[in-house]
C-alpha cells in the first residue's frame, strides 16, 4: 500500500494542469491552510463528493496503560474527524 504525499499531489497538479512546481505547492498549501483555519475556527469543511471534516471535543476520561494495566487519566482534547460522503464511499467500495 502506497502513501500519497504532498510531492505526489504537486506532481499530479503539475502534470494535469501544466502548473510549475512552485505553483502546485502553493495551491496545495492554500487548500490545506484553508481547511486548517476553518477547523480551528470551529467550522465544518464539506467537500462535495469527498466528505466532511470537523473538530470533536472529547472529555477527559480514565483509561489504562495497555502494558501495565495501571489506570491513567486521558486529558480532554480536540480531535479532527472525517466522514466520507456516500458518493466517495461508493467509489471506494466499487474499486476494491
Amino acid at each position: 500500500m502506497a502513501t500519497i504525499t504532498r510531492v505526489d499531489l504537486a506532481d499530479s497538479l503539475r502534470d494535469r494542469f501544466g502548473l510549475t512546481n512552485a505553483d502546485a505547492y502553493k495551491m496545495i498549501d492554500v487548500i490545506f491552510d484553508e481547511i486548517g483555519q476553518s477547523l480551528i475556527h470551529g467550522e465544518e469543511v464539506k467537500i462535495s463528493g469527498f466528505g466532511t471534516f470537523k473538530i470533536l471535543s472529547k472529555s477527559a476520561r480514565i483509561g489504562r496503560n495497555p502494558r501495565t494495566g495501571v489506570p491513567a487519566v486521558i486529558s480532554a482534547r480536540r480531535v479532527t474527524s472525517f466522514r466520507p460522503s456516500n458518493e466517495f464511499r461508493k467509489i471506494v467500495a466499487d474499486n476494491k
